[in-house]
């Protein structure tokens, strides 16, 4: 893999990314649409939907507990969605946007959402949360420990979202222009309340793709940036369907992973130009000349890269640990297990199984081939390989996830009045990536750089009730755990910048 192995030094790989980071800082500011109040007696309701302004939040508790506050013009728009029914209570939270005035303006994905319920065999409280992390591009190389699968031996490229037009800072260079938005898809149930549908599409989405790798000590390592890369969506749409009389709860999670339409892929500086090449679905360019019919899509099949999700999930119980397992037993906590055509089961202490997350059911994803199809309505079926990973190698890199890595600390600004015994064990494990019952990977091996589509499912194990269960506080765990990584995001940018 010639072309992406033999990239411009660290040195000023380094320069790259600092300037993206500053440009980010330097982006005018776009108005954010309108917040909601989230109140306390919401959680009491049958459901509820809201777009609040999280930073509102966190400074409102950090002036409470004598905590650092947020600056006053700092703004960051979630989604939030609640459901509380026969007992099952789940809260979804997506990011849309996060403004610094006058400086920056950011359309990042974050999705995660938040279940509670009690146990089926035992009656106790049980918590779990998933996360989505990112999506990570990867390429096997011949010493690959997992086939089609991003291990250590990978080559791998973390993508994250920018919000910056790059247009107005190289005007004779086409690179892409910040038009990224985030849509919601509003919560809707059934007329019996027991099938609820909900999501967020981020649309137009710029990338910067870094290289990281996995050390011998189990570590991430952030070392260059590769490029920028333009998608044509990144979509979550959620199915919750609760079944009260077998006792059992379903949510498919439908990851659309858009057609990747523009990718720049830098080469180093001939003194202060950047040196890249601009692959499209009509060729090859740099500095708007054509230089090759290479599109895209052959580039990327050129070089064999592939695609994956990342993502991690935690459980707490009351009163006992909770352990997952593979089909076959396997312990997969911090642990290499491939699971793609099976489940993760996860247990309290005893035996009680609380939660499935399933893998074989919904194995194939469609692969829209926009070189054979550019109306993108034929899709071709292809098997997904999923594993779990050692947590470590990701939750130890000290830049790349440093926001993520410090959700824990942060939680205090959003929770108050919570359960104190139920708090005190969530508060440390719940929205912590080291403390996760398990990460894992589902990687697309046909790739390409077309449109993606697959959709897990999970399904929880909890007994129903006729009367409402309060969800008290536990909702602004969530929005802890949310504020804590949006937090992390600007501070590491003021410091960048």
């Amino acid at each position: 893999m010639d072309v992406i192995i033999n990239m411009s030094s660290h040195i000023s790989s380094k320069i790259i990314f600092s300037f993206i980071i500053i440009s980010c800082l330097a982006t005018p500011f776009m108005p954010l649409v309108s917040a909601d109040e989230l109140l306390k007696d919401d959680f009491q309701k049958d459901s509820f939907s809201k777009t609040i302004d999280y930073f509102d939040y966190a400074r409102a508790y950090a002036l409470l507990n004598g905590l650092p506050k947020p600056n006053d013009n700092w703004h960051a728009n979630v989604y939030t969605a609640y459901v509380n029914k026969t007992g099952l209570q789940m809260l979804y939270a997506g990011l849309l946007n996060i403004s610094l005035v006058d400086q920056a303006y950011l359309t990042i994905p974050m999705q995660s959402i938040l279940l509670h319920y009690k146990t089926d065999k035992n009656n106790r409280d049980a918590l779990v949360a998933s996360n989505f992390l990112m999506i990570m591009g990867f390429n096997d190389t011949g010493k690959s420990i997992y086939q089609d699968s991003p291990d250590k031996n990978d080559t791998l490229w973390a993508s994250f979202s920018l919000g910056v037009n790059l247009q107005e800072i190289f005007p004779n260079i086409k690179l892409p222009s910040f038009t990224s938005k985030a849509e919601i898809y509003p919560l809707a149930s059934s007329n019996n309340g027991l099938a609820w549908k909900w999501g967020m599409r981020y649309s137009n989405l710029t990338a910067l793709w870094t290289t990281t790798q996995i050390t011998g000590q189990n570590g991430t390592e952030t070392s260059k940036p590769f490029g920028l890369a333009t998608y044509d969506e990144l979509t979550f749409n959620y199915t919750l369907n609760i079944d009260p009389n077998t006792h059992k709860a379903t949510i498919s999670q439908d990851f659309i992973i858009g057609r990747m339409r523009d990718l720049w892929v830098f080469g180093g500086w001939f003194i202060i130009w950047p040196i890249y090449n601009h692959y499209n679905n009509t060729g090859c360019y740099s500095y708007n000349t054509k230089v090759s019919n290479e599109t895209i899509y052959q580039f990327l099949y050129r070089n064999k890269v592939k695609m994956s999700i990342v993502e991690y999930q935690t459980s707490i119980i009351f009163d006992r640990s909770t352990y997952s397992t593979s089909y076959t037993g396997q312990n997969v906590t911090d642990r290499d297990v491939l699971v793609s055509d099976s489940e993760i089961s996860t247990y309290a202490d005893g035996g009680e199984k609380i939660l499935d997350t399933s893998f074989g059911v919904k194995q194939n994803y469609n692969l829209f081939n926009y070189t054979q199809d550019s109306s993108e309505k034929t899709a071709n079926q292809y098997v997904s390989i999923s594993r779990t990973s050692q947590t470590s190698g990701f939750s130890k890199n000290s830049e790349l996830f440093k926001y993520q890595s410090n959700f824990a600390k942060y939680l205090p600004l959003l929770v108050m009045r919570l359960q104190p015994q139920l708090y005190e064990k969530a508060k440390d494990t719940i929205a912590n990536m080291t403390r996760a019952d398990y990460l894992y990977l589902i990687s697309y091996p046909s790739y390409s750089g077309y449109r993606v589509e697959h959709d897990p499912v999970t399904t929880i194990y909890f007994a129903p009730t006729i009367t409402q269960t309060r969800f008290n506080q536990m909702g602004f765990l969530i929005i802890g755990g949310l504020v804590a990584s949006i937090i992390m995001i600007i501070i590491v940018l003021k410091k960048r910048h």
